[in-house]
């Protein structure tokens, strides 16, 4: 579904990502592994649109789609629950679905994926008409997820979905996770620094450092994997 092929990104003159290339196949969860300032977020921006390669091809269902605007990607099917969450805080619970929604014109089929959302995190249910900057930090990642999923995407990017949030929660989020890849046969590609819960989740993972793809393998290959499990599995 999403391929990257020889990708390099630079932030004036530091180079982020050094020629990586990796794949995500349908209906698959995949997840990004690697310290902070490894390229991983670099790696989502890329695929949004946010950023302009150096060198090296995006291609999503095989077509290009490096250079196209980001409200072009996301109507292409790629929709995004960002890092830091960034909900609209004067918005209500409710406002921000809908906002998730905005380059839809099938209203008649929202009360159905309002009604999915609200049955996977319940929570949004009885904060509906809540502010969202009000919510909890879960909550609010809860709410970024649902938001997302509101644009009906085929391919999801998850970053960071447990930063700041209690232990609880996190499992909570990670198990919806599954359940929105298995239920709406959604492709997940996923970073997140709790890289054993993620791998847990996975088909498939890639390890960055410094911008570059240093191992590639099967989740549950990786989280045997000696290095993988000293530098970020905690041995």
């Amino acid at each position: 579904m999403l391929e990257l092929h020889e990708l390099t990104v630079a932030y004036g003159g530091i180079t982020a990502l050094h020629g990586i290339s990796l794949k995500v196949e349908q209906g698959s969860i995949v997840t990004l592994v690697g310290g902070n300032g490894a390229g991983q977020t670099t790696t989502l921006r890329a695929v949004r649109g946010l950023i302009k390669p150096v060198s090296g091809r995006i291609t999503y269902k095989g077509a290009d789609i490096h250079g196209l605007p980001p409200h072009n990607i996301v109507a292409r099917g790629i929709a995004q629950s960002p890092d830091g969450r960034l909900v609209f805080a004067n918005l209500t619970v409710a406002e921000n679905l809908k906002m998730g929604a905005y380059l839809r014109r099938d209203k008649s089929a929202f009360a159905a994926d309002y009604d999915f959302i609200f049955g996977i995190f319940p929570r949004l249910k009885e904060r509906q008409n809540q502010m969202a900057g009000t919510l909890s930090g879960g909550e609010q990642q809860m709410l970024a997820i649902g938001r997302a999923l509101m644009s009906k995407p085929e391919l999801l990017l998850l970053d960071e979905p447990s930063l700041g949030i209690a232990p609880l929660l996190t499992k909570t989020i990670f198990e919806q996770i599954v359940a929105i890849n298995r239920e709406l046969k959604l492709t997940i590609l996923l970073v997140e620094q709790n890289a054993n819960l993620a791998l847990e989740v996975s088909n498939r993972g890639y390890v960055l450092e410094t911008g570059r793809i240093i191992l590639e393998d099967s989740a549950a290959a990786l989280r045997e994997n000696p290095k993988v499990r000293e530098a970020y599995l905690g041995g």
